[in-house]
């Protein structure tokens, strides 16, 4: 009996630490509290808008839905990408893919503009397997469906940045297929996701060393590649190589569980977050009815220099689970991962 009862004591003296490290490093016990300097402008009802990228000199964007509620709860679902079309007061929206054929299970997405009548578009798809869908965007509402792109190293995509209109970057958000792997990962903060790089002929893998790789950009101007991991509450900054290898800088602590990374017209970055990524995975799994919301902000702009700012924070109610936050003016569109709407907001005071 006494040999048991040390073993129990030894056991719940070894587990107890990484069930505290599990509940601090996730965001548990951080207090919500609504804060921000945006109003609801706009709330469109299209369910589970995960990635929305805009071009603000264009005045247009892109973004992507899929139910993943209704997935979850059985019920078959048609994914679709859309257009986002702003002028003087009015935010018009319509379906680009509404006469396709091909089955869409959309997640990241990635827009470069190739000449003034003509954009790429390329649309992760977990519709039968996972593959990266290549479209061309004519006159910003002409969706054309060019290619189907697979490889064994895109096994767990989850974003894309587009460099030329036949390169771009793949993160894997990751590495283990199995279950007691992924929980790994997902609790242990296991650091193995690979970034898949494909220079229009070959893939290969140019960074492994994330947990929960996510969210990816790149800043053409600087030459800087930003991926987020919302396990590790932080961002990762690298020098892109001619040949396309990533030099890791440094990496941005963020305090909060970052998504995907959009930029503004001065080079900031906007990233959607969950502040509690347990209260965000039972809400993923039906079992909590909201999941706080956060945007921040970062101004990076040196090695060592920047600042991370909060700029929306929400317990939920408003919407849950942000994951993206693109700015077109004095609006900021929030995207989320399941609620049944998203929302344009509008900075208060402004004209």
């Amino acid at each position: 009996m006494r040999k048991l009862k040390r073993t129990i004591t030894l056991v719940l003296i070894l587990i107890i630490p990484y069930v505290l490290y599990i509940f601090i490093s996730t965001g548990f016990f951080r207090t919500i509290e609504n804060t921000t300097n945006f109003e609801v402008y706009k709330t469109i009802n299209i369910p589970g808008v995960e990635d929305i990228t805009i071009d603000e000199g264009k005045d247009f964007g892109i973004f992507i839905s899929y139910d993943r509620a209704g997935e979850r709860e059985g019920q078959a679902k048609k994914g679709g990408i859309y257009g986002m079309y702003f002028s003087k007061d009015t935010i018009r929206v319509q379906s680009l893919t509404e006469t396709h054929k091909r089955e869409l299970a959309p997640h990241g997405i990635s827009l470069i503009e190739i000449d003034s009548t003509k954009h790429r578009l390329f649309v992760i798809n977990h519709a039968k397997g996972e593959s990266i869908e290549v479209y061309d965007l004519f006159h910003k509402d002409s969706l054309v469906h060019v290619n189907t792109l697979r490889n064994e190293l895109i096994y767990s995509p989850n974003d894309i940045v587009a460099i030329s209109e036949d390169k771009f970057y793949v993160t894997n958000d990751h590495y283990y297929s199995n279950t007691i792997g992924r929980l790994a990962e997902n609790y242990l903060e296991i650091s193995n996701c690979e970034t898949v790089y494909f220079d229009g002929i070959d893939y290969r893998v140019v960074d492994n060393d994330l947990s929960y790789a996510n969210g990816i950009n790149f800043d053409y101007y600087r030459n800087l590649m930003f991926i987020a991991s919302p396990r590790s509450f932080k961002i990762n900054v690298y020098n892109r190589q001619e040949n396309g290898d990533l030099n890791y800088i440094e990496s941005i602590d963020c305090g909060t569980g970052v998504d995907n990374i959009e930029f503004d017209k001065e080079g900031n970055l906007l990233v959607g977050c969950h502040p509690n990524l347990l209260a965000f995975s039972s809400y993923a799994k039906g079992n909590r009815e909201f999941s706080p919301s956060e945007i921040i902000k970062i101004n990076y702009r040196d090695k060592g220099d920047y600042t991370v700012n909060s700029i929306y924070v929400n317990d939920g109610k408003e919407m849950s689970a942000s994951t993206v936050a693109p700015i077109y003016g004095d609006l900021m569109v929030l995207g989320n991962v399941m609620d049944k709407h998203f929302l344009v907001l509008k900075q208060k005071n402004s004209h």
